[in-house]
């Protein structure tokens, strides 16, 4: 049973990520834009995840480009990423900032920000689409960019550390799936050798 949904996290993510928006109008009554704007980045993840992770995607094009063809990012690293990596980071993120400071949204916000950047950058260099672009454009530079600006602009309270840590976090979270895929690939050239 854990093997299934380990690799059919996906469609209960997408679907979870409908019905949040869906009750979005009812759950934020009362809370500042800021606040709801980083509460969103957790049902947009999940839309945006069901177009990068489909029929597995992006698991395959990862694979394909720089294992080819072989297993450098396996479907357990995959649920790990999105479900604790991802959900977990913008719930305790959001967490942080309805209970804390408002400051500590932007981890989130930062996090989807550099997600988008990372899909952009890699459709100029290949010249083509891959797996979550769409959304990283539709969805994650207007929601980023606007909840960026309003924690930053109206709540008059972020700290530097606040900055600079969900600055690292959104960095060091994609730099750490990279270099997890670069070690499997280094790991397999050793036995291929």
């Amino acid at each position: 049973m854990l093997g299934r949904l380990i690799r059919n996290w996906v469609y209960g993510g997408s679907l979870a990520g409908v019905l949040l928006l869906a009750l979005t109008p009812v759950l934020t009554t009362g809370w500042s834009w800021p606040l709801t704007a980083v509460f969103l980045t957790i049902p947009v993840y999940m839309l945006h995840q069901y177009e990068e992770h489909d029929a597995d995607r992006f698991r395959a094009k990862v694979n394909e480009m720089f294992g080819k063809g072989h297993d450098v990012l396996p479907v357990a690293a995959v649920f790990v990423i999105n479900v604790p990596g991802v959900w977990g980071v913008n719930a305790l993120a959001f967490a942080l900032a309805a209970s804390v400071g408002m400051g500590w949204g932007l981890i989130a916000l930062y996090t989807m920000l550099a997600n988008s950047l990372v899909h952009v950058v890699q459709a100029v260099v290949t010249r083509g689409y891959n797996p979550g672009l769409v959304t990283s454009i539709v969805l994650f530079l207007p929601l980023g960019v606007a909840g960026s600006w309003a924690v930053n602009a109206t709540t008059g309270a972020v700290t530097m550390a606040e900055q600079v840590t969900a600055i690292a976090v959104a960095v060091l979270i994609h730099i750490a799936i990279q270099a997890y895929v670069l070690s499997n690939v280094r790991r397999l050239s050793r036995q291929v050798s």
